[in-house]
């Protein structure tokens, strides 16, 4: 391979037509490629939230695809499974054209190679983010016995307050920053999502889980919070195995999610419901092109 195989465009629907089956011929690990092409198809470039256009990337050969990759400002940047060679082609590619970025996300083997190769052709010192994620994909769904009291209720359009503030609550325990209002809601990465509350018997909302839309056959779930006093009653189960049960309704042939590797009980949870690893997931950053990335 050779870093001028690797095809760049601006043009997200260009970038379907080239990688669209290759990206659903291994959904799972490709699931933040799809989510975020489809989120600037269906948004445009404002879907990133940041300045300057989204970048798309297709490793091709002889018309055969061999891996992709995305820039979005403020998300970073992220790649599909790659190879040593191919991460080294890749850091030249986008070195040699000026590129800066803030961090690289992707498969654990990928993003280390990819540090690697981006530091030998730039300068910049990799850093390994302390939040480790493993990536699940749904086998057999098996909820939890006995369920807590209580249903599944899913929200709507007129629950918007309920959801913002959820999702606050939600970003809040993670230390994700965002602005969650009236008027910054349709460009954060929540919006596009279908929301579930796990409700007590006498309408108390306990837990949230929520799931992405249906992209390829695949539906990520995205967003399972419960608050800390609340903990320890099944909620959380509850509430997954519901969005879990909603994903395979809407047609999904597979379902995955990302859990904290330094939460064992949310990571014991998501086996006990059916969830089988996949791979595990790494954030590198770049700290010299932070300021500039954006």
């Amino acid at each position: 391979m050779r870093p001028e195989d690797w095809y760049l465009t601006e043009d997200v629907d260009e970038f379907l037509v080239r990688a669209g089956d290759f990206l659903r011929s291994r959904p799972g690990p490709h699931v933040m490629q799809s989510t975020w092409a489809e989120r600037v198809r269906v948004r445009g470039a404002g879907a990133s939230s940041g300045t300057g256009a989204p970048v798309f990337g297709v490793l091709e050969r002889a018309g055969e695809v061999h891996a992709t990759f995305y820039r979005l400002r403020p998300h970073g940047f992220g790649v599909s499974p790659l190879t040593p060679e191919w991460a080294d082609c890749l850091a030249a590619r986008l070195a040699a054209l000026g590129h800066s970025l803030a961090r690289v996300s992707a498969d654990h083997g990928t993003a280390t190679a990819f540090a690697a190769a981006w530091r030998r052709h730039t300068g910049a010192t990799p850093r390994l983010r302390d939040t480790r994620l493993r990536l699940y994909r749904l086998g057999t769904l098996t909820p939890p016995e006995p369920m807590p009291a209580g249903r599944g209720r899913v929200l709507g359009e007129d629950d918007l307050e309920e959801v913002m503030f959820w999702c606050g609550e939600f970003a809040a325990a993670v230390g994700e920053s965002v602005a969650l209002d009236a008027a910054t809601w349709a460009g954060t990465r929540f919006a596009d999502k279908r929301f579930t509350l796990w409700e007590t018997p006498d309408g108390v909302p306990v837990s949230i889980a929520g799931m992405n839309p249906l992209i390829g056959g695949q539906i990520q779930v995205d967003v399972v919070y419960t608050p800390a006093r609340l903990r320890g009653h099944g909620y959380a189960g509850a509430v997954t195995a519901e969005v879990s049960r909603a994903a395979l309704a809407a047609g999904a042939t597979d379902v995955v999610l990302f859990a904290d590797l330094s939460n064992p009980t949310s990571n014991a949870l998501y086996q006990r419901l059916g969830y089988r690893t996949l791979t595990d997931w790494a954030v590198y950053d770049f700290p010299r092109a932070a300021r500039e990335a954006g």
